[in-house]
């Protein structure tokens, strides 16, 4: 009996071995989104008028008040951005054969402080389309209120840069 135990042991392990391995899909979703007016990082809340306090919300979510993770952080230049790596819903827009193209919304509201008293809100739609094959997810392109900001290419960063 623990020879027979041991022989199907050895046959699964030679069964798994041998197996044809399938490729890993490269997945490549990760944005990073910077805000300036005329030159000033609205991200950097050090920065007076600029954005003290940033949140986005899926437009696509299953509720209303559908929150996306929002991670603030500096470039090696200390520039302030916005990396964006997932949470929003993806909603299938276009499939044909292995290629399926999806869309996300989201909601930015970035508000900043006038003065003691007054403060401004902005309220702004990022939408980002994302392909999908068998062997890749990438984000494809990106609107900024409704304005083409982003186009895939290969080899750089997903970098999208607003001027406000």
């Amino acid at each position: 009996m623990k020879n027979i135990f041991f022989l199907l042991i050895f046959i699964f392990l030679i069964v798994a071995s041998c197996r044809k391995e399938e490729p890993l899909q490269n997945i490549d979703q990760i944005i990073h989104l910077y805000i300036d007016s005329l030159g000033k990082d609205m991200l950097n809340k050090n920065i007076p008028g600029s954005y003290f306090s940033v949140s986005m919300n899926d437009v696509d979510g299953a509720t209303d008040n559908a929150p996306v993770t929002v991670n603030l952080k500096k470039n090696a230049d200390t520039i302030s951005y916005i990396e964006y790596i997932a949470g929003a819903t993806r909603l299938l827009t276009d499939s044909v054969a292995d290629k399926k193209m999806y869309r996300s919304r989201i909601a930015l509201q970035l508000v900043s402080r006038i003065n003691d008293s007054t403060q401004s809100v902005s309220r702004d739609t990022l939408i980002l389309n994302y392909t999908y094959t068998p062997n890749l997810f990438q984000i494809s392109s990106a609107l900024y209120n409704h304005q083409l900001v982003f186009t895939k290419k290969d080899g750089p960063p997903n970098v999208i840069k607003i001027h406000k």
